[in-house]
C-alpha cells in the first residue's frame, strides 16, 4: 500500500508572504504618475502592518451601505470563504467565530474558488453596493508568488483591483482580479451587483481568490461583526457561529455567508504520485490506464484542525476495500493537500470503476466528506 501523505500547508508558505497578504488587503490610494494601468493608472498599496482591528459605532453601522455578496458563485459549492478578518489583536489570528480561518493581521475576507481550473472558467467579482469607482489597476499577471518574486511585484501586492467610494466615509476594495478582466474605469458610477472583473491570481497571493476589504474613513472594518469590540490581549473573545445581528451584509446574503469551518475543495485519482499543481489545473481526468504503476486518491481540504480525524478508503470494481487509512490531524491547516493509495502488483489493475471515500471528523462529527470515482481501462 502506498503511504498516506500530507504535503501542503499554506501556513508553511507564509513565512515569505505574511506581510504580503496583509499588504494585499490594502490597495489603491492616489494614482501614481507614469505607472502602468488602465483607466487612470493603478494606485499605490498602503502597508498597514501595525493596524489594529477596529469597530464601527451604532450610528456608523446604521448609516453604512448594506453589502451584497461580491462574487457571482454559490458559496459552499463552487466557492468558499478561505480567510476572514483577523479579530485577534495580538500575534495570533482568530476569525469572528473564534476559528482559525484567518491569518495574523488580515483585514479582509477572502472569497476563493476551488482551483486554478475553476479560475480559468471565470467567476465574476461584483460591486457590493452602489458607489463611484475611485481607482483601478489591470495588467498584472496571474502568477502568484510561486512563479513571481516579491521584488517583481514592485509594490503591486494587491495585483489587479478596484476601489469604490460608497459615500459617508465608506469604501470597498476588490483585489487579485484576473488580468484583462477589469470592466470599470475611474469615475464610473456602479450599482450593487454590477460586474467589476473576474477572480484571479494577480499580486502577492498563493491561490485564486477575491480579497474583499471594507473601510470606514480609511480604517478596515469586519463586515461580519462591525460593532464587535476587538478583544485586548488576554481578553476572552466573543464567538459567533453566524453573522452578528449588526452585520453589514444584506439580509438576503446572510444564509449564503453561513460560517463553514472546513470543506473539500478538489479531489480525484492519479496513476502517479500526484502533483498539486496538476491537480489545481484540472489535469487529472476520470480515466486511468490499467498499467498505471499506482492507483492514488488525492484531495485538497480547507480548514482541517488539530484533533480532527482523517479517514479514507478505496474500493475496487467488486466493492472490495483495497486501501484504507486513518490518521489524526496534529495541527491547524489553512489548506491541506493529501494523497494515498496502492501500488500495482505484477498484473494490470482489473478494469472497471474504482471508488474512493473520504471523511474529515471533528469531535465525532463529519465536517467534510466526498466520494470520487475513476474508470480503469
Amino acid at each position: 500500500m502506498l503511504a498516506w501523505n500530507g504535503r501542503l500547508d499554506f501556513r508553511k508558505l507564509r513565512g515569505a508572504c505574511a506581510l504580503a497578504l496583509l499588504a494585499c488587503s490594502v490597495l489603491l490610494g492616489a494614482p501614481r504618475v507614469g505607472a502602468q494601468g488602465a483607466n487612470g493608472g493603478p494606485a499605490s498599496e498602503e502597508h498597514k502592518a501595525g493596524e489594529r482591528p477596529a469597530a464601527a459605532g451604532p450610528g456608523e453601522v446604521s448609516a453604512a451601505p448594506r453589502l451584497a455578496i461580491p462574487v457571482r458563485c454559490t458559496l459552499g459549492s463552487d466557492c468558499f470563504i478561505q480567510n476572514y478578518f483577523d479579530r485577534d489583536p495580538g500575534p495570533g489570528w482568530r476569525d469572528y467565530a473564534c476559528g482559525p480561518l484567518a491569518y495574523d493581521g488580515h483585514r479582509g475576507t477572502d472569497f476563493r474558488v476551488r482551483s486554478l481550473a475553476d479560475m480559468e472558467r471565470g467567476f465574476e467579482v461584483l460591486a457590493a453596493a452602489d458607489g463611484v469607482v475611485v481607482a483601478t489597476r489591470d495588467g498584472e499577471p496571474d502568477l502568484g508568488l510561486r512563479e513571481r518574486s516579491v521584488e517583481d511585484l514592485r509594490g503591486r501586492d494587491a495585483g489587479n483591483g478596484v476601489r469604490i467610494d460608497h459615500g459617508g466615509g465608506w469604501e470597498t476594495q476588490y483585489s487579485h482580479l484576473k488580468r484583462g478582466s477589469v470592466k470599470v474605469r475611474r469615475g464610473q458610477r456602479v450599482s450593487a451587483g454590477e460586474a467589476l472583473g473576474l477572480i484571479g491570481l494577480s499580486g502577492r497571493t498563493e491561490f485564486p481568490h477575491l480579497d474583499f476589504v471594507v473601510r470606514r474613513r480609511g480604517t478596515s472594518i469586519d463586515p461580519f461583526a462591525p460593532q464587535g469590540v476587538p478583544a485586548a490581549p488576554g481578553d476572552v473573545p466573543q464567538c459567533l457561529q453566524a453573522p452578528a445581528t449588526d452585520t453589514l451584509w444584506r439580509e438576503e446574503a446572510v444564509e449564503g455567508l453561513r460560517y463553514r469551518p472546513s470543506g473539500v475543495l478538489i479531489a480525484g485519482f492519479a496513476g502517479e504520485t500526484p502533483d498539486r499543481g496538476r491537480a489545481q489545473r484540472g489535469e487529472y481526468g476520470g480515466t486511468l490506464d490499467a498499467s498505471a504503476p499506482v492507483l492514488v486518491f488525492w484531495i485538497e481540504v480547507f480548514g482541517p484542525r488539530s484533533g480532527d480525524i482523517e479517514r479514507f478508503d478505496m474500493l475496487d470494481p467488486d466493492g472490495k476495500v483495497i486501501a484504507r487509512h486513518e490518521q489524526p490531524i496534529t495541527r491547524n491547516y489553512a489548506v491541506r493537500f493529501s494523497y494515498g493509495g496502492r501500488r500495482r502488483g505484477e498484473s494490470p489493475w482489473p478494469a472497471g470503476e474504482y471508488l474512493a471515500r473520504y471523511a474529515l471528523e471533528r469531535d465525532g462529527r463529519v465536517v467534510a466528506d466526498t466520494q470520487v470515482r475513476v474508470s480503469v481501462r
